[in-house]
């Protein structure tokens, strides 16, 4: 590969960082599947989109964050208040999001951004507005893991009874665990439709497997022990797992093969993961 290509791959890679943060807040964190990710994906993109049209792209995006925390508050409030297993409240909501993200697109499958505001419309270099964007969240999302807030939210994470016995309402750090990753997913699908120009209404298919493969590469990649380095951790996967991609499409694999490459790679490091953990266990 050129250093062109691994400049984009790279690149791309920090957009989809903020979607394996946020999936690293539910799954990691809070060691709850949620499968929201794919419509709220694709509603952060629509809501940029739209913001883009009426020329506010920076409010663009604070807008999708907020939004993807309305829609992860819906699917915690479903699990919790209405016991719906979070799977499958995570799935209703995200069926639901299909059909509320063509509202917001005005019933059309796609919208493009062509000659249209962007926040990347006056800047010279993409590249360095979204590594300070990345760098940005990234270093707010680890300051707020080391608040009392934060704290809680991790211990929620581990044990949700005895969080409850240290005077820790267990149920709302679900719900802010669950507003605080759709957030995360839906500012990673808002900066990406401004990056590319377009957001189509299919654009989410798959980003629960691109989330998670981005964080179990890191995870093998990166032994990581305090918080801030898992972090730093689904950071590393998420750019590796682009390079990785970039690289199929370079042997001549079509694009109609990544979903099986992105299922592939996931096997793969999850094995290697158990295997290496096993050998670790054995030796002490």
């Amino acid at each position: 590969m050129n250093i062109d290509i691994i400049l984009g791959a790279a690149e791309l890679g920090l957009v989809y960082s903020l979607l394996s943060l946020g999936l690293f807040v539910t799954f990691r964190i809070l060691n709850i599947p949620d499968m929201t990710v794919d419509g709220t994906f694709v509603l952060g993109a629509a809501i940029s989109v739209i913001f883009c049209i009426w020329g506010h792209p920076v409010l663009a995006l604070l807008i999708a964050f907020v939004g993807g925390g309305i829609i992860g508050s819906i699917t915690a409030i479903l699990y919790l208040r209405f016991k719906i297993t979070p799977i499958l409240a995570g799935i209703l909501v995200m069926l639901s999001l299909y059909s509320i993200n063509l509202r917001i697109m005005s019933y059309k499958p796609n919208l493009s951004l062509t000659d249209e505001k962007t926040i990347f419309s006056e800047i010279v270099n993409d590249r360095l507005l979204i590594l300070f964007i990345v760098i940005l969240v990234y270093t707010l999302i680890a300051f707020f893991f080391k608040t009392r807030m934060g704290v809680s939210l991790r211990a929620t994470g581990m044990n949700a009874a005895m969080a409850n016995s240290q005077s820790i309402n267990a149920n709302f750090m679900k719900m802010t665990g669950f507003a605080l990753g759709n957030g995360l997913v839906a500012l990673s699908g808002g900066i990406l439709a401004q990056q590319q120009e377009f957001v189509d209404v299919n654009m989410g298919t798959g980003m629960v497997v691109i989330g998670l493969a981005s964080i179990v590469i890191g995870e093998v990649l990166v032994k990581a022990e305090s918080t801030t380095m898992k972090i730093i951790s689904a950071l590393i996967g998420s750019i590796v797992y682009r390079l990785f991609i970039s690289l199929a499409l370079q042997i001549g694999m079509r694009p109609t093969d990544l979903k099986l490459v992105s299922a592939l790679i996931v096997i793969i490091a999850i094995s290697v993961s158990n295997v290496v953990g096993k050998k670790n266990v054995e030796v002490r």
